[in-house]
């Protein structure tokens, strides 16, 4: 497989489904890497956030910083925030993640919940919260379409996933990479190689391209932007529910030949407590398999990769919740 396939989701609505839940399961087993077309996500709604999100990174860092990234997980994260595990270096990027909004009220929230809480929003650009609020809501609708072409190519019902997304762990991050100097050398990265760590990701990214694939036989190759499309793939908690059957695959980010990129990512991971259960999904093949929960499995993972996670008391990482 040298090239990542495209996928019409609007075929998905054809009483034959379109021949959507093959061309996803085929996608799933050989890369776990896939482009979707016809995905309903208006493109006004894109380029408001787009706008809304170039206009907050060209702030002084000074200004984004009265928005900097609470114990919720939200908010604002500088150059150096970040370092994947495993990796020499942090990555060389900004973002700003919003998740599910959740009142210091809500009982998940009281009780201690990880994840959980209000989204912070930065006073300037006047319109991002607004632009950012409506493609949060969006794009969530366009996952849990295309998490039922998930289920049909796995043999379940096409609703599977539906119920453990009452209160999702959605989180969606605007993610900016300064140019990177080349004096920082290969081994520096805008996000360095990695898997994701929820059930599936959905991206827009920029005409600058720097997205790579890492396919089964160790070669890497671009994942360069398609117009109209957004870039899918599983992470890990895919792989773990369907005990291996779809793949979740390193993949890398670099920008060292633009002034700019951006990209907005976002993470359609399910309810905290989601039982995951790689029995229900495979069947016997799945028999054996350890059962964990969704916010056990990324938060552990969370831990891992941020600096101000790791210094928060009581993040036992050991404890995965």
């Amino acid at each position: 497989m040298t090239e990542i396939p495209i996928i019409d989701l609007s075929r998905l609505s054809r009483p034959d489904f379109g021949g959507v839940p093959d061309q996803i399961a085929m996608a799933m087993q050989r890369s776990g890497f896939f482009y979707i077309t016809g995905h309903g996500v208006p493109e006004h709604v894109i380029a408001d956030a787009v706008d809304g999100a170039r206009s907050f990174f060209r702030l002084p860092v000074e200004q984004k910083r009265k928005v900097a990234v609470t114990r919720h997980h939200r908010g604002f994260n500088a150059l150096g925030d970040a370092r994947m595990y495993r990796a020499k270096r942090p990555d060389y990027k900004e973002f700003f993640q919003i998740g599910l909004d959740l009142p210091l009220g809500d009982p998940d929230v009281m009780a201690g919940q990880p994840l959980r809480g209000p989204n912070i929003w930065p006073e300037e650009p006047a319109a991002f919260r607004s632009a950012f609020e409506t493609y949060y809501a969006a794009i969530a609708d366009c996952g849990q379409r295309l998490l039922q072409g998930v289920a049909l190519s796995l043999g379940v019902d096409r609703h599977f996933f539906a119920p453990f997304y009452a209160k999702p762990l959605q989180r969606t991050q605007a993610v900016w990479y300064p140019q990177q100097p080349l004096s920082l050398g290969d081994d520096q990265f805008g996000v360095a190689p990695h898997t994701d760590f929820g059930l599936i990701t959905l991206l827009w990214q920029d005409d600058n391209g720097g997205l790579e694939v890492c396919l089964p036989d160790g070669t890497w190759v671009a994942a360069p932007p398609v117009p109209g499309s957004l870039v899918i793939n599983a992470g890990d908690l895919m792989a773990r529910w369907t005990a291996g059957r779809y793949r979740s695959t390193p993949h890398r980010a670099t920008n060292r030949h633009v002034a700019e990129r951006l990209s907005i990512a976002t993470f359609h991971d399910p309810d905290f407590n989601a039982p995951v259960d790689p029995a229900d999904l495979v069947g016997a093949a799945g028999d054996g398999a350890e059962v964990t929960t969704a916010g056990a499995h990324i938060l552990s993972r969370i831990n891992e990769s941020f600096g101000y996670r790791k210094a928060e008391p009581g993040n036992d990482r050991a404890a995965g919740a």
